[in-house]
Parts: structure tokens; C-alpha cells; sequence
């Protein structure tokens, strides 16, 4: 059951620490079917195709902790 004001699957797992104040280059593709990865607090998305390798770049200016997750419906 969810309960109000819970994160809902926002759980991973291997999490992944990124520096601040350097540019950032994520590369991501898909295997199965389209998925569109993104961390929103930063205003990155970047769709995941199969068979095509997709890159984005972005810059974390403040500690935090910033969850990614797929933003497609996919399946």
C-alpha cells in the first residue's frame, strides 16, 4: 500500500554517487523496448531506444540527493 507523501518505487539497486561543479555525460539505450530516463529536480531527461546509444549532459551545482527513474510507460 502507498501511504501519502511516500516515494513510490523510486528504489535501486546500485546507486551511484556523481561530483559536483563537473559537467556530467550520462550515455544510455535499452534492450527490450523504449524507456525515457530522468532526474527531474535537475530537468534531465534522455529517452533510452533499443539499438541506439543516447547521451546528455548536465552539471549538479548543490549536494542533494536526486532520484532518477524511468518516465516512460513502457512493456
Amino acid at each position: 500500500d502507498l501511504k501519502k507523501n511516500h516515494f513510490r518505487l523510486l528504489d535501486v539497486d546500485n546507486r551511484i554517487i556523481l561530483p559536483m561543479n563537473n559537467q556530467i555525460r550520462i550515455l544510455v539505450t535499452a534492450t527490450d523496448v523504449i524507456h525515457s530516463w530522468t532526474i527531474p529536480s535537475l530537468g534531465v531527461k534522455v529517452d533510452a531506444n533499443p539499438g541506439r546509444l543516447n547521451q546528455t549532459n548536465f552539471f549538479i551545482n548543490r549536494p542533494g540527493i536526486y532520484y532518477g527513474q524511468c518516465s516512460e510507460i513502457c512493456g
